[in-house]
């Protein structure tokens, strides 16, 4: 659970107990490339801290799959409408390589969230960071061109550009691959 804990404590000073109170509640899980974690129009009951490898989440709208976010190691994934609303989920997580996780269930996660101060706050700052990261990227898709919304993502997201592929990148920017492509080869002929 080494990048997890990492993770966690760059976000927020979490101790070691209740480390250990969050580990009580973890099932190991290992995950092959492709595989669907959340699924829309379906109940999960489960949320994973990804120790290793990365995945994408997305919705699927006139058939067409619109990339929203990506995960590496350190993350967690789960649905937030199921989480905060009991509702079915929106959305779909897919594993984008082989993921090790932890699994843990929503009742838990919540249980931890109402009765631990120090998860409940580690909570509550990776909530904001998504919020952050989701205003901020609603701003860039209306106010900057695809070449600087890409770069502005290249730096927010290194790992994420040199692992994932670039149909999934240019979903997320609101572009197409054909010009997220050229903005790419501009960008290495001008280096």
């Amino acid at each position: 659970m080494t990048n997890i804990i990492e993770k966690m404590r760059a976000a927020y000073p979490v101790s070691d107990e209740s480390i250990r109170l969050l580990k009580e509640q973890l099932t190991l899980c290992h995950f092959p490339k492709r595989y669907r974690l959340i699924e829309a129009d379906k109940y999960c009951k489960a949320a994973y801290f990804i120790e290793k490898g990365m995945t994408r989440s997305f919705w699927l709208v006139n058939g067409e799959e619109i990339t929203t976010s990506f995960s590496c190691e350190g993350g967690i994934v789960f649905s937030m409408d199921e989480l905060y609303y009991g509702k079915l989920s929106e959305e779909y997580v897919e594993t984008l390589e082989e993921v090790t996780a932890y699994r843990i269930s929503l009742t838990s996660l919540l249980h931890l969230f109402q009765t631990n101060i120090e998860l409940a706050n580690w909570g509550r700052v990776i909530h904001q960071d998504e919020y952050r990261r989701l205003h901020r990227s609603h701003k860039e898709r209306l106010t900057l061109a695809a070449k600087e919304r890409y770069e502005a993502f290249q730096e927010q997201f290194p790992q994420v550009c040199q692992r994932a592929q670039l149909g999934y990148i240019a979903s997320y920017l609101g572009i197409t691959l054909p010009t997220l492509s050229r903005i790419r080869k501009n960008r290495k002929t001008s280096q």
